[in-house]
């Protein structure tokens, strides 16, 4: 970027995403009730197949809220085309099933739940329909049947957070992103679109939960789906976006709907962990998918280790003996020192984000005596959001965090101080 072109910075409905830090996704809908099927297989899944015998959003909310995530993301229609609530521009729905005698609305339970328990909702929605992309229609055809159901959704459910869009199966399709994106904003002025159109969030670009060591929240393209190296740009002349990004992963190895086939492939405490490490501790979120099971509950093991993964996290970060009102600064460097030793092994940095990104290069020095000079712990590249840097645990009487590149000025906007021992600070 030319040293005249103003740097993009985040709105406020991106500094508000970022700080949810952690999100719950839902694969729920036809699939769930089709042992084995898989994405784009052509499988013929019956809408009368769709029987969730005990259905309660409300369990599936209670539970993101206990562990600590703020908001959750629901697939309202997958690639299937199966919609979880009563579209009238489908006969693929849940009023075409027997639940509820067809008088149900998975997505109006959904969004009451959150409320409920004050977690905030979002919808996934996948553009692409392979029966419809295959059939006589026109691109306009096709395009005027996607922002119809969107409408459905955004017109009738109150304030949604998130518009999750999947970019599989869209690869060879021209949306007219000007029209959708315009009727969006229009009845969801405040809604944050996922990945495609007029994007206010960025998918990381892979499914394993990792957020690369150099996050940078300015980019000029997005990554367009698992299924293609393609790249989508974001803006013209060389100029970028602030886009904020989001690791998605399935609590099980495989499957993002829920399957009998795979219950030990939970993950253990110790790899969700190393996720958060790697997600919300590089400046990302984390969206983690716990597929519903065929009762319409969250499976048994899933749950426990979701509240568990919860614990967790609190246990670790709830506690900091020291924080950045506690620190000596200048410009470039932040001090906190104490008369007797203290062990330290965990340091997270958040940057101030309001006028952008900045640090480009960091350290974390420590001085083990009072004779001897700072020696490097640890050595970084991006803080945006949040860095959880990690290290041997070492005593020291005085940790210094040191700004060592930037691109502009630069401001933090806390540290916090950790001494981590089997699971606890």
């Amino acid at each position: 970027m030319d040293a005249a072109t103003p740097r993009p910075k985040p709105t406020e409905k991106q500094l508000a995403f970022m700080d949810w830090e952690q999100g719950l996704f839902l694969h729920f809908g036809i699939r769930t009730f089709y042992e084995g099927v898989k994405d784009w297989d052509g499988s013929d899944m019956d809408a009368a197949a769709f029987m969730p015998s005990e259905l309660s959003c409300s369990q599936w909310m209670e539970a993101a809220s206990e562990a600590g995530f703020n908001y959750a993301v629901l697939t309202a229609k997958h690639h299937d085309g199966f919609a979880l609530w009563p579209t009238r521009y489908s006969g693929y729905s849940v009023a075409n099933s027997p639940w509820k005698d067809g008088q149900g609305d998975v997505v109006r339970e959904f969004i009451e739940a959150c409320h409920q328990h004050g977690v905030k909702p979002g919808l996934y929605y996948s553009p692409a329909e392979p029966s419809l992309l295959k059939a006589e229609w026109s691109a306009d055809d096709y395009d005027e049947y996607f922002l119809n159901q969107v409408s459905e959704l955004l017109a009738n459910y109150g304030p949604i957070e998130i518009i999750w869009f999947d970019g599989c199966g869209s690869e060879e399709h021209e949306y007219d992103w000007e029209r959708i994106i315009g009727e969006i904003r229009r009845m969801q002025p405040g809604i944050r679109i996922f990945n495609m159109g007029d994007p206010d969030i960025r998918w990381i670009g892979n499914e394993a939960g990792i957020a690369p060591l150099r996050n940078w929240n300015e980019v000029d393209s997005l990554p367009y789906s698992i299924r293609t190296d393609k790249k989508e740009q974001v803006a013209n002349d060389g100029g970028v976006l602030w886009l904020p990004g989001e690791c998605d992963f399935r609590m099980r190895q495989e499957n993002w709907f829920y399957s009998d086939s795979d219950e030990e492939t939970v993950k253990s405490l110790d790899e969700l962990m190393g996720l958060y490490y790697y997600s919300v501790g590089r400046g990302a979120n984390l969206l983690l998918n716990i597929g519903p099971d065929r009762r319409g509950l969250l499976p048994d093991k899933d749950t426990a280790r979701l509240l568990e993964f919860g614990r967790e996290i609190r246990g670790r970060f709830a506690r900091p003996f020291a924080r950045g009102a506690d620190f000596a600064h200048t410009e470039l460097q932040y001090s906190f020192s104490k008369p007797e030793p203290f062990l330290l092994n965990h340091v997270i940095l958040s940057e101030n984000l309001m006028e952008g990104q900045a640090v480009t290069g960091f350290g974390i020095y420590i001085k083990a005596n009072s004779y001897m000079p700072p020696i490097c712990v640890y050595e970084g590249k991006t803080i945006g959001h949040k860095a959880i840097c990690v290290f041997p645990t070492v005593s020291a009487y005085e940790v210094t965090v040191e700004i060592t590149d930037y691109v502009h000025a630069c401001k933090m906007e806390d540290i916090q101080l950790f001494y981590i021992v089997g699971g606890q600070a």
